[in-house]
């Protein structure tokens, strides 16, 4: 199972990023997904898919939300944090929280290091304290 979610995670970033569904371009994209290495290096849990999914869902209203906060609440602080990454992850599921952290508007990952955390760029609306 996990293997079919990492399959349609490597399908769904070729179709985000060629913007065609063309039988041609389907089968290509299938190809490269299956050619491409590590897709049953690790094992996951099948509940850490589903919590991202969880997570990307509840992320969409938060954008909207920190977008009209950075709108009528102009936010003039920034700083840089430390964030672990949750353990047991696979590629697949670090990419898609750098993708959560960089969806909404007032963060983004700076850098990804290999020893376990992100460095996460904050837009703040007052410092830290």
């Amino acid at each position: 199972m996990i293997g079919y979610l990492n399959l349609i995670l490597r399908l769904v970033i070729w179709f985000l990023l060629t913007a065609n569904f063309s039988l041609t371009n389907i089968i290509i994209g299938v190809a490269i997904a299956l050619l491409l290495p590590g897709l049953r290096k690790t094992p996951t849990v099948l509940t850490d898919w589903l919590w991202v999914f969880y997570e990307i869902v509840i992320a969409i209203p938060q954008a909207y939300t920190e977008a009209f906060e950075m709108i009528f609440r102009p936010h003039n602080y920034e700083e840089i944090t430390r964030e672990e990454v949750k353990p047991r992850r696979t590629p697949g599921l670090i990419f898609l929280d750098i993708f959560l952290i960089t969806f909404t508007p007032k963060t983004i990952v700076v850098k990804y290091h290999e020893d376990g955390w992100y460095a996460v760029h904050w837009v703040r609306r007052r410092r830290a304290r």
